[in-house]
């Protein structure tokens, strides 16, 4: 068994010359955290574990493609979410349509910040959680890529594939509909 303070990069490269044990180890390490990335955008239990599993099968299969220019865990992370992403649109063909369909009319008070605020000393996660919950599908996801992943906008709007404006509208729209819900 392979001591449990090997170096993730030792465990990369006994992975990629076929070792079972270095990827269980690396599994171990991460199934938690690309569990609950995948559960926050699918909202299925099983169904993230599915997508869990096969992230892991596909990240293990492309290993050769893993250049090191990000975290291992960075890198993994964004192959779990583009494959929920992906899972999600297959099974939920109309539930993303608004994120593609947002109309580029960007008004000028969509990038201002909304008059109505919140009172965050006496907000509780779980509120707020749930309250994101709650929103429709699209403000749902680029709010979870947003604050719960710590994606910038950029990053969103490649891992939705959606124009910067677009994004920007949304993820607007996003926040003053959490707004509203949270003074409800």
């Amino acid at each position: 068994m392979i001591a449990a303070t090997t170096d993730i990069n030792e465990l990369i490269v006994l992975c990629q010359k076929g070792n079972s044990n270095a990827q269980y180890e690396i599994y171990n390490a991460y199934y938690k955290a690309m569990y609950n990335i995948a559960l926050r955008i699918v909202k299925d239990g099983h169904w993230a574990e599915d997508i869990m599993q096969e992230a892991f099968l596909k990240a293990f299969t492309k290993l050769d493609t893993f250049k090191g220019e990000v975290t291992f865990g960075a890198w993994l992370k964004r192959i779990v979410i583009n494959h929920s992403l992906d899972n999600y649109k297959k099974l939920n063909k109309e539930a993303l349509t608004p994120l593609e369909d947002v109309l580029y009319k960007v008004e000028d008070n969509d990038d201002e910040t909304s008059n109505d605020t919140v009172d965050f000393t006496q907000v509780k996660i779980e509120q707020v959680k749930s309250a994101i919950n709650s929103l429709k599908e699209s403000y749902r996801i680029i709010l979870t890529l947003l604050y719960i992943e710590g994606y910038d906008q950029s990053e969103i709007c490649e891992i939705l594939d959606i124009t910067s404006s677009n994004c920007r509208t949304t993820i607007s729209r996003a926040k003053n509909s959490l707004i509203t819900k949270l003074n409800a």
